[in-house]
């Protein structure tokens, strides 16, 4: 206590000193607590409006436990059913591999026109954000939709509605990688007498090609889950089967599709994080 008095001298004089930090700002005080209570307020709006019961969940749990012992054991009743099931998983890994692919392809050059430390002309560089912003806004499933209006059902409608939803996506993703890289390497080049071509080609791809493939491994891995829903609407892959049993309330069947989806993800999560880790290097781990 004396050394406290010592260092900083008497204790009124301290709170003379630092009258501002240490007096309560009751206008901000006051302003957190209006918005705690308006998000409070906003909640039990949104469970009246959306007629939450307490006594509608303790039911919903009960039918959910009930579902769940129905699908026990995961049974395909027959071979048959399970070359089909998994040639149709096969289905799905392709419609998101390539769809994720296809959206790289294009998605890559187009997301140095965003670029701020790429791309000078302000009005193309908010064009473009604008343009991925508009994509990545509506949802794989509408794009899916959309495009089985256009092409018709199977596959190719599922392959073209993940790679134009993860166009938007990764155009936003691709052009905040190469804002964040370091500007040294490139204006090294350009110091050398680079071109502003050679110095993005040479000083700038290299540094964000690691988190390029990072995220592109794992949208992979995410859109093998997108391509099982949007095969629910029709465009191809695992998706169609398991709707179906859903609706026939072949349970044990659907327990078997949702298991074989779920080792599917679990091995493209794995194989995806040991490409990642080569890639990045021993460091990262």
């Amino acid at each position: 206590m004396n050394k406290t008095r010592q260092r900083f001298g008497n204790i009124d004089t301290v709170r003379e000193k630092y009258a501002g930090a240490l007096s309560v700002d009751w206008v901000s005080r006051s302003r957190t607590i209006g918005l705690v209570l308006a998000a409070f307020a906003l909640l039990v709006f949104g469970l009246i409006h959306l007629e939450f019961s307490p006594a509608r969940m303790i039911d919903g749990v009960g039918q959910l436990g009930l579902i769940a012992y129905l699908m026990l054991p995961p049974n395909p009743e027959t071979w048959a059913k399970v070359m089909s099931y998994a040639i149709s998983m096969g289905e799905t890994l392709a419609i998101a591999i390539l769809g994720t692919l296809l959206a790289v392809v294009i998605a890559f050059p187009l997301s140095f026109l965003a670029a701020r430390n790429v791309i000078t002309n302000r009005i193309l560089q908010l064009l473009s954000r604008r343009f991925f912003d508009s994509i990545r806004g509506v949802d794989t499933l509408i794009w899916a939709l959309i495009w089985i209006n256009v092409v018709g059902l199977g596959p190719f409608a599922g392959v073209l509605a993940i790679m134009t939803s993860d166009i938007g996506a990764f155009g936003k993703l691709f052009s905040e990688a190469a804002e964040a890289a370091d500007r040294r390497p490139v204006e090294g080049i350009k110091s050398t007498g680079g071109s502003h071509i050679q110095s993005v080609r040479f000083g700038l791809i290299p540094q964000i090609l690691p988190v390029i493939a990072s995220q592109v491994l794992y949208y992979i891995e995410s859109n093998t889950r997108s391509a099982t829903i949007i095969g629910i609407v029709g465009a191809g892959g695992i998706g169609m089967h398991l709707s179906e049993q859903i609706r026939m309330l072949e349970w044990q069947q659907t327990s078997f599709i949702i298991l074989m989806i779920l080792v599917t993800v679990a091995i493209i999560d794995f194989v995806s994080t040991r490409i990642r880790f080569s890639i990045i290097g021993p460091t990262a781990r």
